[in-house]
């Protein structure tokens, strides 16, 4: 069994995407979170390609397989016989909700083939195959930070250069400051899953036609992510809230219709009730609405009081491993 962690966005988002960053760089912060895609790969009895996942499929070929990103996997492979191969996944949070779950998909389906056919690769290597098969392969209007933080695991810094190569590094935190940075971001169920390829679409056609006030926007996401930086490090939690408010209308001005006037309104309730700063996680328009705050308890019940469910977690230092064999 294998699993890999979701993750939380923490400054830069959407600097990742090939459109933008072929142009300019890019340049995030992500964290990997305790939140997982599992995948399990044995022999079955019988020649084929079993796959359970929210469907079920049996077929003989992957050219066959309806699941796009297990097909693409397995069409990139060499096969000299008829694959003998079940593959099932889990997840601990659904789809479309922000945290990268396709991203943390891919990543774990393609650990998880490597090991039945007892291969190894490095992790960085696993989180470029899985853009490869996004990105290049799917043509899916997505960026990679979803597959390196999985791949990667920790609260890391992510360069996307032009030429597609990408740097990443550790934050240099102290585990007193790590702790103190999770225990003052709390992340509330908003109660809508919705898928992010729309309004990912209307950025990279935009980012793609040098549009200038798409790029502008990002150019600022981008000086956002890199003074997050510097506040993680120094562990200002105030600062670092403010920063999240300032990228929350970044955001806004790049996709106006986003989010719903529910979901502003709970927006607007967290910063009444004790949270300096937060946005949604993710590009989609539903999922997790992330915050960093002083006063938890207030934030909580005030939160709680309109029917939002609260999500814990903590920081995945890993990455995508096995669990056993």
């Amino acid at each position: 069994m294998v699993r890999s962690p979701l993750r939380i966005s923490l400054g830069g988002g959407g600097t990742d995407l090939p459109s933008y960053y072929r142009k300019r760089g890019g340049y995030l912060i992500a964290s990997a979170i305790d939140k997982y895609v599992y995948t399990s790969a044995i022999k079955p009895f019988e020649k084929g390609i079993f796959l359970k996942y929210s469907d079920i499929e049996h077929v003989r070929k992957p050219t066959e397989i309806k699941h796009k990103i297990f097909r693409e996997i397995l069409m990139m492979r060499e096969q000299k016989e008829e694959l003998q191969i079940e593959l099932t996944t889990l997840a601990d949070i659904p789809a479309g909700t922000g945290l990268g779950s396709s991203g943390a998909f891919t990543v774990s389906a393609i650990k998880a083939i490597q090991m039945f056919n007892s291969e190894y690769a490095t992790n960085q290597s696993i989180a470029e195959l899985a853009c490869r098969v996004e990105i290049d392969r799917l043509e899916e209007p997505v960026g990679k930070q979803d597959q390196y933080a999985s791949a990667i695991g920790g609260l890391c810094e992510y360069i996307f250069h032009k030429d597609d190569s990408v740097e990443f590094r550790r934050l240099p935190i102290s585990e007193e400051k790590l702790n103190d940075i999770q225990d003052s971001i709390l992340m509330f169920f908003t109660g809508y899953s919705r898928s992010s390829s729309s309004i990912l679409s209307d950025q990279n056609n935009k980012s793609k036609e040098n549009d200038e006030q798409m790029l502008y926007n990002l150019d600022s996401v981008k000086e956002m992510g890199l003074t997050s930086r510097d506040l993680l490090i120094r562990g200002d939690i105030n600062q670092l809230g403010l920063l999240m408010h300032d990228h929350w209308n970044q955001k806004l001005k790049r996709s106006p219709n986003m989010c719903s006037k529910e979901i502003l309104s709970f927006h607007k309730k967290a910063l009444e009730n004790g949270a300096i700063g937060g946005k949604l996680v993710g590009a989609g328009g539903g999922g997790f609405l992330m915050y960093v705050t002083n006063d938890k308890i207030q934030l909580r019940n005030a939160m709680s009081k309109i029917g939002l469910q609260e999500l814990r977690f903590s920081i995945d230092h890993l990455g995508v491993h096995v669990m056993h064999a």
